[in-house]
């Protein structure tokens, strides 16, 4: 009981102004950051195109009747105004001259895009397209943040917005899991550590120190037993009113020993947490709101948007590593 007393205390002056030491900044690389910036229209038409086509070939129509248009084609069609945010009426002036470059041969109408961000095959080819083009550096963190449907929304005061996006990125911002729809962030991020739990039993080899770190909002005994089960370190923000008590999940008590032992340095790894909250800024600013409305056609364009992301992001710390 003594040691929660403590703990709680503890946890009071862990949320002080000046109580923890900021690492330094990370610097950007300038170079590296102007290249990326300068060659990603280019990047952006070479990546659609070879991408799509490593996980979908064009099947051969024998049916009478005119051929249905190939879904490895929308889904070019759909990674590319989502790129640039383009109308769909503009996209389909746009895909004349631009389609060529992407590999797509015909002309798609702009109905037929409308209609693509609900297709399954669509979806399953971006779906693929997402877990192909994904890396994981091992310091993960994770937030939820309101997807605003209208600029209105986006300055009112409520907190409810129409789509709820949770995430996992890392420390360089690159997506590894995400949930959109109403579910409490918290509940979520359970359903994302059992993705991310799957992929690290796939390969192993793939990072040898896995952490998370998540703020108080996911305060939850039997997530952070979730998490360590999986392989990952927990790092989650303790509320004031929180004991060290297991309560049949003892990596909980654990993760507040940590703190306890080492808080300066429980903290350090904590404030990786940041980099979520910066994807999310990020997402919106570039992307704008989100135009679609339906449940299945918001998740194509916000899937869109999280590919181009990961691919800026990952185009970037390739040009830093090599300058």
């Amino acid at each position: 009981m003594r040691k929660s007393k403590d703990f709680q205390k503890l946890v009071v002056k862990m949320r002080e102004k000046g109580f923890y030491t900021p690492k330094e900044k990370t610097i950007i690389d300038w170079a590296a950051y102007t290249t990326n910036q300068i060659n990603d229209f280019i990047d952006t038409l070479k990546f659609i195109g070879s991408e799509v086509d490593k996980v979908h070939k064009s099947k051969e129509h024998n049916s009478v009747g005119r051929p249905p248009t190939d879904p490895g084609e929308l889904a070019k069609a759909i990674l590319f105004v989502e790129t640039f945010t383009i109308p769909e009426k503009k996209a389909e002036g746009w895909l004349i001259i631009i389609g060529p470059h992407l590999g797509i041969k015909n002309r798609i109408d702009d109905r037929v895009l409308g209609k693509a961000y609900q297709n399954l095959e669509v979806i399953s080819i971006l779906e693929k397209v997402f877990e192909n083009n994904k890396t994981n550096d091992g310091k993960m963190c994770g937030d939820g943040t309101g997807l605003e449907g209208s600029r209105k929304e986006n300055y009112e005061s409520t907190k409810k917005k129409t789509n709820y996006l949770t995430s996992i990125v890392d420390s360089r911002e690159i997506v590894q899991q995400f949930d959109l729809g109403n579910k409490q962030e918290c509940q979520a991020m359970h359903g994302l550590i059992k993705k991310i739990k799957t992929e690290l039993k796939k390969d192993i080899t793939k990072i040898t120190k896995n952490k998370i770190t998540l703020d108080a909002g996911f305060v939850d005994r039997k997530l952070t037993q979730l998490i360590e089960d999986a392989g990952i370190t927990p790092y989650i923000f303790p509320k004031k009113n929180n004991t060290i008590t297991s309560k049949g999940y003892p990596a909980w008590s654990r993760m507040c020993k940590k703190i306890i032992d080492n808080v300066q340095a429980w903290l350090a790894e904590y404030h990786i947490r940041s980099h979520a909250e910066s994807f999310h800024s990020s997402l919106k600013r570039v992307f704008g709101v989100v135009t679609k409305r339906r449940n299945t056609t918001v998740y194509t364009q916000v899937l869109c948007r999280i590919i181009h992301n990961n691919r800026r992001k990952i185009n970037y710390h390739n040009l830093k590593t090599t300058n």
